[in-house]
């Protein structure tokens, strides 16, 4: 085993980690870490992010159905409607420039880190059985399929806060739907792009066997740490990757000073954030609901 490999199946865990903690983040670390450690250019890397995600979503999807926190009525419309959107967006990003799609993935990444950080409500008067909003989830399921498949990314993080808001799911009822969603959308992303891409398949496996390993301890950290905490410092990590992303694919002198210089601010909030317990930032969302429900995340 070579050392990039090592260091791939290594960083992979790290993918399952965050969806088996946070119910999604799978793909904002599975496109860096197969394009800049494993060596893939751009449109594989996409393609194989969605089978690794989609298949750590489904085996994570499991756990959460036994526990009862599946809504399967919502889940499987909006799945469905997810998959159409992701489907095409698959075979549209198969006719875009690498470049292009990297920064629309940087992009996102910015934008999701942002969603991150300020947090979401936690919607305790939902239940498991609320009332289908068919037509908005269609639209909201078409749309975040759409993204998901173009560029690989906005799973769990779009996913989640749709079925909150308009399933009136509970959280924890939610993230488990979301998986479902995931795994659906993903794998029809990937038939998108699987029409213009080939991948490395040996690889793919060993990333999405490290990735699924990852989702089993994630499990096990859900309910030990502060989703509020969890959520916030990974939001940063999400921040800085998203503007390394950038400084990769805008090497000009001037994207590379504020790039290295807002990486900089972002890696010193993550660790001001995770070391001092006086940090500034800690002291708007640590509230009493948000730091209560680590379950929301698996």
């Amino acid at each position: 085993m070579t050392l990039t490999l090592a260091l791939t199946l290594l960083l992979s865990v790290l993918i399952g980690i965050s969806l088996g903690l946070l119910g999604g983040g799978g793909s904002i670390l599975t496109v860096p870490i197969l394009t800049y450690v494993a060596g893939m250019n751009p449109k594989e890397a996409i393609a194989a992010s969605l089978f690794v995600v989609g298949a750590t979503s489904a085996v994570s999807a499991v756990t959460h159905a036994r526990k009862k926190r599946v809504q399967w009525r919502t889940g499987l419309v909006f799945g469905a409607a997810g998959m159409a959107g992701a489907f095409g967006g698959g075979l549209l990003g198969g006719h875009i420039p690498g470049t292009i799609l990297m920064i629309a993935f940087a992009l996102m990444m910015v934008a999701t880190s942002l969603a991150m950080i300020r947090g979401r409500k936690n919607h305790t008067g939902a239940t498991h059985d609320a009332e289908l909003p068919v037509f908005k989830v269609i639209i909201e399921g078409l749309v975040v399929g759409l993204v998901t498949g173009l560029v690989g990314a906005g799973g769990g993080f779009l996913v989640v806060p749709a079925l909150a808001l308009l399933g009136g799911l509970s959280m924890p009822v939610a993230v488990g739907t979301s998986l479902v969603v995931i795994a659906m959308k993903s794998f029809a992303g990937l038939g998108g792009y699987l029409t213009t891409v080939s991948l490395d398949w040996v690889l793919v496996g060993g990333v999405t066997a490290a990735a699924i390993l990852g989702s089993f301890l994630g499990a096990r950290l859900a309910g030990r740490i502060p989703e509020a905490a969890l959520r916030k410092g990974f939001g940063f990590f999400v921040l800085a990757m998203g503007v390394f992303v950038l400084v990769q694919e805008l090497p000009s002198p001037a994207n590379l000073i504020m790039g290295l210089t807002a990486t900089a601010i972002a890696t010193a909030a993550a660790l001001c954030w995770f070391a001092i317990p006086a940090c500034p930032l800690r002291r708007t969302s640590l509230g009493s609901p948000a730091t209560t429900t680590a379950t929301e995340a698996h």
